[in-house]
């Protein structure tokens, strides 16, 4: 019985981990913006406390999420990023409310 109790404890946790870590990359990768390349494209929606708008228009993509007070934003930190990746420059500007996500690719 103990036996039994340990192995669904164990996989207990490995599907609690699983599901937290794909909730945490969802957002994370930074090629999120390949999807968008055609046409343009505005949404908004929630992810839990989190509210998420992405744009899109020919080669030019921006991504902002807005947590109140910075509950459930899965960054940490403050920073300003500019770096590129392939034919784009991407600019990161965040705080620990606040992720805004500017590409342009020529």
């Amino acid at each position: 019985m103990n036996k039994l109790r340990l192995t669904l404890l164990g996989l207990g946790a490995l599907v609690l981990h699983t599901a937290a870590y794909a909730d945490h990359t969802r957002y994370d990768d930074r090629r999120w913006w390949r999807d968008c390349w055609e046409g343009e494209r505005k949404e908004e929606f929630r992810d839990g406390p989190c509210r998420v708008k992405l744009e899109s228009k020919h080669d030019e993509f921006k991504r902002e999420i807005k947590c109140k007070d910075g509950r459930g934003a899965w960054w940490r930190g403050e920073w300003k990023d500019e770096f590129r990746d392939g034919r784009c420059r991407v600019k990161q500007d965040v705080k620990h409310d606040e992720f805004k996500e500017e590409v342009k690719c020529d």
